[in-house]
């Protein structure tokens, strides 16, 4: 029976053995660029620009109301929402991000209700739902993360994002803007979603929160 041949040691000239080699399916692991206390990465510097040009857009929404300038606009707001987050997982998680991200989609997503209010396009009553739940959600987190508690994104937080996006994009749209039913529709689905995954996202960090006291008093 014939030895089995063993594998050449790496060349450590070879770009593929200094980036950590071939994972599962010949697929390269590659380090992250930035390590979890960075602050000045790629991912931060978009989500800072989203924070400072979205507050003067969200009040040429509020003045202007629905318009192709402003569906072009959120547009934009919400691809960067999605951009940034692809570059986190590309080039490194930070503390700062996952602070900074959740913050930026709040102040934009919740500005755009508010701006489609003053508008007259939205009631008041299921803007201030939205607003309430962000709110309460953010002190939630921070008193349970002063705790040593961390609360990490639920799924439902992530398609309440996404609806939220969509319902002010379509109030936006000039071609939908005076179809009541549809405005609205999409208003409440907005709503019902994000009182569910505010829902959800209490009582896991209420469970997360029972689960450290028990293994602190073990």
């Amino acid at each position: 029976m014939t030895a089995p041949l063993s594998a050449p040691p790496p060349d450590p000239g070879d770009p593929q053995a200094q980036s950590g080699g071939a994972g599962e399916f010949g697929v390269r692991s590659v380090k992250p660029r930035f390590g979890p206390s960075a602050l000045a990465t790629t991912a931060n510097i978009i989500t800072l620009a989203r924070l400072v040009l979205g507050v003067p857009f969200l009040v040429f929404v509020a003045a202007a109301g629905p318009s192709w300038p402003a569906l072009g606009g959120w547009v934009v707001l919400s691809m960067s929402d999605w951009y940034d987050g692809v570059l986190a997982r590309r080039e490194g998680v930070t503390r700062s991000g996952a602070f900074l991200d959740p913050l930026a989609d709040k102040v934009i997503t919740t500005g755009g209700f508010v701006a489609l209010a003053i508008d007259g396009v939205y009631h008041w009553a299921p803007v201030a739902l939205i607003g309430v739940r962000e709110v309460l959600v953010s002190v939630h987190r921070t008193l349970l993360g002063r705790r040593g508690v961390s609360v990490p994104a639920r799924p439902l937080g992530k398609y309440k994002t996404v609806v939220q996006l969509v319902t002010v994009g379509w109030a936006l749209l000039p071609l939908t803007s005076d179809v009541g039913w549809l405005v609205q529709g999409f208003l409440g689905l907005a709503v019902v979603l994000t009182l569910v995954s505010g829902f959800d996202l209490l009582v896991k960090g209420a469970a997360r929160h029972a689960e450290a006291i028990r293994e602190a008093e073990g």
